[in-house]
């Protein structure tokens, strides 16, 4: 933090301990929370700390007790100690009550954090320490980086705090690993470098324990199987009794799901583990007691569920129906609002198909000038047109031969077009232009548009013919506003920011989810890079970096009018709507019945007029 933030912190700390309420921003949310927790059990922050460590029998029977624990958690120990030594901090490591097992580190820190009793035997839990790294991640479950004044007791303002709670495989707390120095010194990567540890140690839970269960692990990458970084699941017969969190992030699931879930459910909703398709591809490595008794290992081609977050469930019932479609060489049609994902959702479908691994050949239709769609489409030979190559060219059908054609934006396709497009589908035989013989193409057609085409070959725009053929079934992808969890797929999206920048605070995330994204999961992705860049290296994104379309809408005052007037009541009735909506013009609009730039003249020009 620099000396801006921590007068802002200062204030805020005077503000909430004054018994006052603070707005959204002032300080992040979960140190928010965590201040009311400690209020409300009766903690005084200008106490001071009164922690006693535990006696010396007492420690070792804590340590004893939690002897695996420490156990597989001594490498990243170990690993952490050069770091912390040089940055002059101390790496902790406590069991699931917060009772601080092992402290290394700098030698000189340690003895410093003694005096606050962070040492070995002291509970740092949030019910007897107040806000901190470590009994805060208890309490929140997550990660988290506790900075000076953002303790709540106000001696422990001398530290800043990174923590990880570490959960055990059947989603237990387990411990908490925690890296602690100066609050005025840099401490930018010790968030991150906790949370790549407890992965570590997570991972290595799974290493003894389970002999007498099926184990699967996979990973898109096969050269990452083995690693932190791969899912791990644990089988007890047909029930999932175990797995890590990286695991539940791939397929989508919670801790409460993944109780309920048996086997048979779990790999009805992955059925192309079982049949070895890829898509959004994992391989997998699967583990049974059997074979490892013989020394046998089974390895699959698993698909990740990731897509799952940005669909609806009408959507993924449909799923099935399409590959087996493309499976019998019978075109599919994907419609959406522009950014809603066809082209990724029309290669989620071909990964699952039987033509997985085979060529994905992408064509826009609206983006190739019309005199060249037909070379671009099927090739041409030596000297057909001004400015041929000399030995002629492959068109995209063909370069899709075994595998999928994609046509996105087919709505834009010009109407002479059309008509040679049906005869190569019915055919499926391609004459390039300039004559030569017709070449038999092997391929399937996936179609997209964001267009209603019923209406346009009602207009004439669009041949029915072609319509028909390749329409036989179509799936409607859902635009943003429509997704069940926006939270969810934001959190999804911001994840190669996440490392960088931390998570997205709570009032950010509150504005982004009201937003309704118009133009959808391109528009979400590219604002969130945008936040990114303009939140700079190692900064958390505020309400500033929002683009300014999605920022809170702030009207000027209203303009002076005879009481009644009907200009002041429509007017108050549409600062209602939108405070109502938070801020959202759009939902607004939608509620009063008016269109968006009718709302937004009449509360923002209207306004700067007067």
């Amino acid at each position: 933090m620099n000396l801006s933030s921590d007068l802002a912190l200062a204030k805020a700390r005077a503000k909430f301990f004054s018994g006052h309420s603070l707005p959204d921003g002032l300080v992040p949310a979960p140190i928010l929370r965590s201040w009311q927790r400690c209020a409300e059990q009766g903690l005084d922050a200008g106490d001071s700390v009164t922690a006693e460590p535990m006696t010396a029998g007492e420690l070792r029977q804590i340590q004893q007790q939690n002897e695996a624990l420490r156990l597989i958690s001594r490498p990243e120990l170990v690993t952490l100690r050069a770091e912390a030594k040089n940055t002059d901090s101390v790496v902790i490591l406590t069991d699931a009550q917060g009772i601080v097992l092992d402290v290394v580190g700098s030698a000189e820190f340690a003895g410093e954090a003694a005096r606050v009793a962070l040492q070995p035997g002291v509970v740092w839990a949030e019910k007897s320490t107040g806000t901190n790294a470590i009994g805060t991640a208890m309490a929140e479950r997550r990660a988290i980086a506790v900075h000076g004044g953002e303790h709540f007791f106000e001696p422990h303002g001398i530290l800043h705090c990174a923590a990880s709670p570490i959960f055990d495989p059947f989603g237990k707390l387990a411990g908490v690993l925690d890296m602690s120095g100066h609050a005025n010194a840099e401490h930018t990567h010790a968030l991150g470098l906790v949370r790549l540890a407890v992965e570590q140690i997570e991972h290595r839970f799974f290493a003894r324990g389970f002999e007498d269960r099926t184990v699967v692990r996979f990973h898109r990458h096969a050269e990452l199987l083995g690693t932190s970084r791969e899912g791990v699941l644990v089988f007890d017969g047909d029930n999932l009794v175990a797995g890590n969190r990286r695991a539940l992030s791939l397929l989508g699931m919670d801790r409460i799901a993944f109780r309920k879930t048996r086997r048979q459910d779990l790999f009805e909703r992955l059925d192309p583990v079982l049949r070895g398709r890829g898509g959004d591809v994992f391989t997998a490595a699967i583990s049974r007691p059997e074979e490892r008794a013989e020394g046998r290992l089974h390895s699959v081609r698993l698909v990740g569920e990731d897509q799952s977050l940005f669909l609806t469930d009408d959507v993924r019932t449909q799923c099935d129906k399409a590959v087996r479609l493309i499976n019998a060489e019978i075109p599919v049609l994907v419609t959406g609002q522009t950014g809603s994902g066809k082209e990724v959702f029309a290669r989620h479908l071909a990964g699952l198909s039987q033509r997985q691994g085979k060529p994905f050949v992408a064509v826009n239709c609206a983006a190739l000038p019309e005199s060249l769609i037909e070379a671009e489409l099927f090739g041409y030979e030596p000297g057909a047109f001004t400015g041929a190559r000399k030995g002629g060219a492959k068109g995209l059908v063909q370069q899709a031969e075994g595998g999928i054609l994609f046509l996105d934006e087919i709505g834009d396709m010009p109407l002479l077009l059309q008509s040679r497009l049906l005869r190569v589908l019915q055919d499926k035989q391609v004459s390039p232009l300039g004559g030569g013989a017709a070449r038999r193409a092997d391929f399937v057609a996936i179609c997209a548009t964001n267009r209603d085409l019923k209406a346009m070959v009602e207009a004439g725009t669009f041949r029915a013919d072609l319509y028909f053929r390749i329409a036989p079934f179509t799936i409607g992808l859902p635009s943003v506003a429509d997704l069940p969890d926006k939270r969810a797929v934001l959190e999804t999206l911001w994840q190669p920011f996440s490392t960088a920048h931390g998570p997205l605070g709570e009032a950010v995330m509150e504005r982004l989810a009201a937003y309704d994204w118009p133009g959808n999961l391109r528009e979400m992705a590219n604002a969130l890079a945008a936040m990114a860049a303009l939140a700079g290296p190692g900064q958390k994104v505020s309400l500033a970096d929002l683009p300014s379309h999605i920022q809170p809408v702030r009207f000027p005052p209203p303009r002076p009018m005879a009481d009644g007037a009907l200009g002041t009541i429509t007017e108050e009735a549409m600062r209602q709507a939108v405070e109502r909506n938070r801020g959202n013009l759009s939902a607004a609009a939608r509620e009063l019945c008016v269109d968006r730039s009718t709302l937004y003249r009449r509360l923002v020009w209207a306004g700067k007029a007067h």
